[in-house]
This record gives C-alpha cells, sequence and structure tokens, in this order.
C-alpha cells in the first residue's frame, strides 16, 4: 500500500508511520500521523463489503492478508472522515519487487507455455478419441455398453465434487494473490439457451485464437471426428493417421512443457508469495482435502456399489485381483503406463476374456478419467469462490452445471499422461472467462493427488471391465475364460 504503520500509543488505533512518495497510500491522499479508525474489504461488490476496525497492527495485517493484490481497500482516518481507497500491493519502485523480478519472469514464461497447449491438445486429442472407436457393427453393442459405464461413472464423480466443494467451500475468503479480474461478464446472466448458441462457432479459428472460447472449439472437434469416421476410405484412414500423429507430437511437447513444472511452480509460488505472504497455503489445503474426500467416496463408495449391484462382485476381491495394476498406477501416475498391467491383471487375475478386456481397457485409458473429472470439477469451481470474493464472479448452480458437463468433456480429452489433467482444466477456466494462472497454483499441490486420481482412474476401469463381461455373459473372478476366437 506504500506505508507502514504503527500503533497509537495514546489509544486503541493505528496510525500511518511512513508513506512512500508516489505510491498508493500517497496518491489516496494520506499523510505520516494520521489515524486510521476502519477499513473495508470491498470484494467487488457493496453487498459483499467487510468493515474491520483498526484497533491493532494485527487487525491492520489482517485486513492485507484477506485482500488481493490489486483490491482497492477503503480505509477511513476516522469516524467522521470519508473513507479513501487505496489499491493493496507493491509499490513499482521497490526493492522487494525488483528481487522479485525474475521470479516473475519465469512464471509468466511457464504460464504461457500451458496457455500455448490448450486448444491443439484439445482439437487432436477428442478427433483422435473418436476416431479411435471405430465403426464396426461387431462391436457395437460392446461399445454402448462401454461409453454407458463409463460416461455414467465420470459423470457421477464430477457430481460428487460438486457437491462436496460446495459443502467445504475452499475458496471462499481465500488469500492467492491472483489478479482481480472482471471474469464474470462471459458468463453472467446466461441461460442454458445461451450457452448452446455460444457453443456453436461462426469463425472456428477465431474460436482457436481465443482461449475464451474452448467451447468452440469442443463443439468444432466433437462434429469434425464424428464425420471422419463417415467419411470413406482412403480419406478416412488418412485423417485418422493424421491426427493420431499429430496427437502424439503434441503429447511430447506437452511432456517437455510439464517436465518443467518444478521451476515454473516454484517461481509462481514465490512471485505470489513475495506479494501476499504465505496466506494461500491454508485454501490450498483445504482444497487438498476436499479432492481427497471426493476420491474417497468415489472409490470407496460408488464404484464399489456398482460392482456389487451391476457386475454382482465382491469389491474386496476385485481390489485384491486389482493390486498390481492399482500399485502401477500409484507409482506412475499415468493411466496409459499402466495399461499392459492392467491387461494383463484384469485378465489373468480377474478372469475376464481377452475380448473384453482388449476393447474395454484401452478405450478406458483414453476415455475414462473419472479422478480427472473430479479433480477438474472441484479445481475450477474452487478458483471461482476464490473469484467471487475478488472479482464479483456469479457462481450461479447453471454455472456450476455447466463445470460438471466441461469437466467431463475434459476427462474425455485429459491423456494418461502425469498432470495432463491441469492442461484440461485451463479449458474450463477459459470458458469460464477466468485467468489461468490460478490452475498453475494448483501445481504446488498436485503431486500426491496425481498419484491418487491415477489409482481412481484405474480401479474404474478395472471395474467397468467386471461390469461389461458381466452383462457380456462372463463371470468375473470365476473360471478361466475361454480364449478368444481367431475368426
Amino acid at each position: 500500500m506504500g506505508m507502514t504503520v504503527a500503533e497509537d500509543p495514546e489509544g486503541q488505533v493505528v496510525v500511518v508511520d511512513q508513506v512512500r512518495p508516489g505510491g498508493p497510500a500517497d496518491k489516496a491522499g494520506l499523510r505520516p500521523g494520521q489515524r486510521l479508525a476502519e477499513v473495508t474489504l470491498s470484494r467487488g461488490h457493496p453487498e459483499r463489503e467487510r468493515t474491520l476496525l483498526l484497533r491493532s497492527l494485527s487487525a491492520y495485517e489482517e485486513a492485507l492478508s484477506a485482500s488481493a493484490v490489486g483490491e482497492v481497500l477503503w480505509v477511513r482516518p476516522s469516524a467522521r472522515a470519508e473513507s479513501l481507497p487505496v489499491s493493496v500491493g507493491m509499490d513499482p519502485g521497490s526493492e522487494r519487487v525488483s528481487a522479485l523480478a525474475p521470479f516473475v519472469f519465469v512464471a509468466d514464461i511457464f504460464l504461457a507455455l500451458l496457455k500455448m497447449l490448450i486448444v491443439p491438445i484439445i482439437l487432436t486429442s477428442i478427433i483422435t478419441g473418436i476416431t479411435g472407436v471405430g465403426s464396426g457393427k461387431d462391436l457395437r453393442r460392446l461399445s454402448l455398453k462401454t461409453f454407458a459405464y463409463y460416461i455414467s461413472t465420470s459423470l457421477i464423480a464430477a457430481g460428487t465434487g460438486l457437491v462436496l466443494v460446495n459443502l467445504i467451500r475452499p475458496g471462499d475468503g481465500a488469500s492467492l494473490g491472483l489478479p482481480a479480474v472482471d471474469a464474470f461478464d462471459k458468463v453472467a446472466g446466461q441461460n442454458m439457451w445461451d450457452v448452446l448458441r455460444r457453443m456453436v462457432p461462426s469463425n472456428v479459428f477465431e474460436a482457436f485464437s481465443d482461449n475464451g472460447q474452448m467451447l468452440q472449439v469442443i463443439f468444432f472437434a466433437l462434429l469434425f471426428g464424428v464425420f471422419v469416421l463417415r467419411a470413406a476410405e482412403p480419406h478416412r484412414g488418412r485423417m485418422q493417421a493424421f491426427f493420431e500423429s499429430a496427437f502424439e507430437v503434441m503429447m511430447g511437447v506437452a511432456s517437455f512443457v510439464l517436465s518443467l513444472i518444478p521451476y515454473g511452480v516454484f517461481a509462481l509460488i514465490v512471485k505470489v508469495v513475495g506479494q501476499t505472504g504465505f496466506g494461500l497455503f491454508k485454501p490450498l489445503g483445504l482444497y487438498m482435502l476436499t479432492v481427497l474426500a471426493a476420491l474417497a467416496v468415489h472409490s470407496l463408495v460408488t464404484l464399489p456399489i456398482l460392482l456389487r449391484v451391476v457386475g454382482r462382485v465382491n469389491p474386496l476381491r476385485w481390489a485384491h485381483a486389482m493390486g498390481p495394476a492399482l500399485m502401477t498406477a500409484f507409482s506412475t501416475s499415468s493411466s496409459s503406463m499402466t495399461l499392459p498391467v492392467n491387461l494383463k491383471t484384469v485378465e489373468q487375475r480377474g478372469k475376464i476374456s481377452n475380448k473384453t478386456t482388449s476393447f474395454v481397457l484401452p478405450l478406458g485409458a483414453t476415455i475414462n478419467m473419472d479422478g480427472t473429472a473430479l479433480y477438474e470439477c472441484i479445481g475450477v469451481i474452487f478458483l471461482a469462490q476464490y473469484y467471487t470474493g475478488v472479482s464479483g464472479f456469479e457462481l450461479t448452480w447453471g454455472v456450476q452445471i455447466q463445470v460438471v458437463f466441461m469437466a467431463l468433456l475434459a476427462s474425455v480429452g485429459a491423456a494418461g499422461i502425469p498432470s495432463a489433467g491441469l492442461v484440461m482444466m485451463l479449458t474450463i477456466l477459459g470458458a469460464l472467462g477466468l485467468p489461468v494462472e490460478g490452475a498453475a497454483l494448483l501445481l504446488a499441490v498436485d503431486r500426491p493427488l496425481d498419484m491418487l486420481r491415477t489409482v481412481v482412474n484405474v480401479w474404474s476401469d478395472g471395474s467397468g471391465a467386471a461390469i461389461v463381461a458381466r452383462t457380456e455373459g462372463e463371470v468375473p473372478l470365476g473360471p478361466d475364460p475361454a480364449p478368444a476366437s481367431s475368426s
């Protein structure tokens, strides 16, 4: 704020000690020796105002820790005086700003690299996922059952995250040091018809260049993928090969960017802590608790119920059979790297035929990301709760339902590599008009969460194989299945 304060020895108030020339306090008209009676946090909207009486230095520090850089605090020198607007932040010429400059530079470069990945990964992953399903009639029945299971469990997972993030509310009153923006302009007042209308791009290249139009990119990718399947040979094969190759190249680029996570996240944390202090760790801890609780509910309650009721399989025996695959998932944080182990485990220990496992499990490693859908829903709403406080973002139930369905689509497009869910979360934030800096900040606590949500993803894949096998007349955990027909 460009000033230092001290306690008034003659009364329970705070007085201005020093004012930096040209700083926010100086521009607001505050002078040394002036008494400060109270401060009001506007939170972007009058109805969200909170006034604190400045009876001690601790009260003043509380006001600063509860505010974000760039926010305006209304400081009242006395009960009868007018409030003066003072912006929170560091003076551009201060020594702290100079010391933070290298970290700010690295953090900004890292965020730009993350933004760079969004459109090409969304486009190639969704098109590849659709064209990889195939259109043979012999696979139609198995495809319908598998898709019904995967879409249902991912939707339930995202819904579980939605319920718990609204119960725990980790983003309320958080001090994350993220920029305050007028993000609500893109979603406020929109009904379902507005959302659906906004999904259809009038200029697809304009949608590619605007990270705020991710719904249009997803719509185009879905439409394009469907019509690639309907194209005649050799055009279908050529287009499928092209997008599969493009997706592999983008996975290489993504792996390179994600390998920079330790440096980018460290710079980002230093930048935020240098600007706001250590107040961000409490909300991040609550965010972790929310994700862990939701993962536990989905993996220990939802999936076992489906196994017991639909698959008629003992969940404990099935978990024991899948032990090697679950341990591999935990250690690698990658559904794709776990796939070979999962295929062998489900077929040999789970007693499911190769005909079922060879279709259900590879497809699941590509599109069934229950843990990722849950994590993306919680992460986006956590950040939206924060922006509700600092920017007046209107987090209505309609917006939250929209987040659930976007999390479902984004999880389908998420690659089975460590921390890939973060890249897809950027898509949802862009669609809501929220900055991507918040998602990058969540990387500070992402590694243990990534390991656990990969376990949930693989556990759901294996459970899906057991359920689909039962509907095909097989007996999971029963006698050895008959070998697949070679015809």
